[in-house]
């Protein structure tokens, strides 16, 4: 006991790190992918600020290529901190502006039906909506799903989404991101470059990315790296403060919306140390002493990771063969 702090998760040497990382996405690029360079959707957060600052490292400026992939209800500032990044660390951008595709899937139009099931008004012209899930630190939780919606009048009220409007709304709404990493592909098989997944070891460990959109990379540099430590490594290498200290958000539905509220249920720093804590056998009355609540809060959020893990295995895994491929097998 009092040996687990906010400190485990403290890089001793985060340029050392960073040199270690550009070295290994470098050789797995070149020798692994036998690409030439590296392209980065970039979000304007954290996740894709740091992989592209050791792209940057790893290859050089010349040989990166960032991408903006807007659509009908980005953030105007995730354009602002991407093209501020880009300026950074000298790469060459482009802007696909993906909101007529999303209209041509009819993205919006299924998300606005899925939503009018429990809000028939709706409409997202002249309304905003978002998913939230209650916070794990309520004592009387219930994990069920609300879509929040913004009327016209600037009034709001949030509601439980039925299982079927919910799985519409995500199924829509996951279009998105499918439709990024679509374009990634476009740019990077035209440059003969990999395409770099941002996901870092809380995303990829809790299953929080779609399956053929930003699950799916050529390589994923910080996948192993906590929030906190990715945070922590952007600062050392120079990612614009306006960045480093903007708080996570989705960017995906016309609210605004941080993860906690639509994927964790708590806030990064928060579930980095749990996560931390449950992957090293640390004792849930330990960790309550750390975070100021109590043991059963803790337990609660050692369950909650568990359940992610299972409901979102699948995520993980590729196509599935019924049958070896002997002269194809690794």
């Amino acid at each position: 006991m009092g040996t687990f702090s906010r400190d485990v998760l403290t890089l001793a040497d985060p340029i050392a790190v960073a040199d270690a990382l550009a070295q290994s996405l470098r050789n797995a690029a070149s020798q692994t992918l036998r690409r030439r360079g590296l392209v980065v959707g970039i979000s304007g957060g954290i996740d894709s600020a740091l992989c592209t600052a050791l792209a940057v490292r790893a290859f050089g400026a010349s040989k990166v290529f960032g991408l903006f992939l807007p659509e009908r209800v980005s953030s105007s500032e995730s354009l602002t901190y991407g093209r501020l990044l880009a300026e950074k660390f000298g790469i060459e951008t482009a802007v696909e502006d993906l909101a007529p595709a999303l209209t041509a899937l009819g993205c919006y139009a299924r998300q606005d039906e899925a939503i009018r099931e429990v809000f028939p008004l709706y409409d997202s012209a002249t309304w905003k909506s978002k998913i939230v899930i209650p916070s794990l630190l309520e004592e009387s939780r219930l994990s069920i799903s609300r879509v929040t919606v913004e009327r016209p009048d600037g009034t709001q009220e949030s509601a439980p989404l039925p299982l079927k409007a919910y799985l519409k709304l995500v199924a829509a709404t996951n279009f998105k991101q499918r439709l990024r990493t679509t374009l990634e592909y476009y740019h990077a098989d035209r440059l003969n470059y990999a395409v770099v997944g941002t996901p870092n070891r809380l995303e990829y460990d809790q299953g929080f990315f779609v399956k053929g959109g930003d699950g799916l990379a050529d390589v994923k540099p910080i996948a192993h790296l906590y929030k906190t430590q990715v945070y922590a490594l952007a600062r050392a290498l120079g990612v614009p403060d306006e960045i480093c200290n903007r708080a996570p958000t989705t960017d995906t539905f016309s609210l605004p919306q941080g993860q906690d509220e639509f994927y964790y249920a708590l806030p990064y720093p928060e579930m980095d140390l749990c996560l931390y804590a449950h992957n090293h056998g640390v004792a849930a009355a330990e960790v309550a002493a750390v975070m100021g609540v109590s043991a059963d809060t803790v337990e609660r959020v050692f369950k909650d990771i568990d359940a992610k893990r299972r409901a979102t295995r699948p995520l993980h895994l590729t196509g599935l063969l019924l049958e070896a491929v002997p002269e194809i097998s690794k």
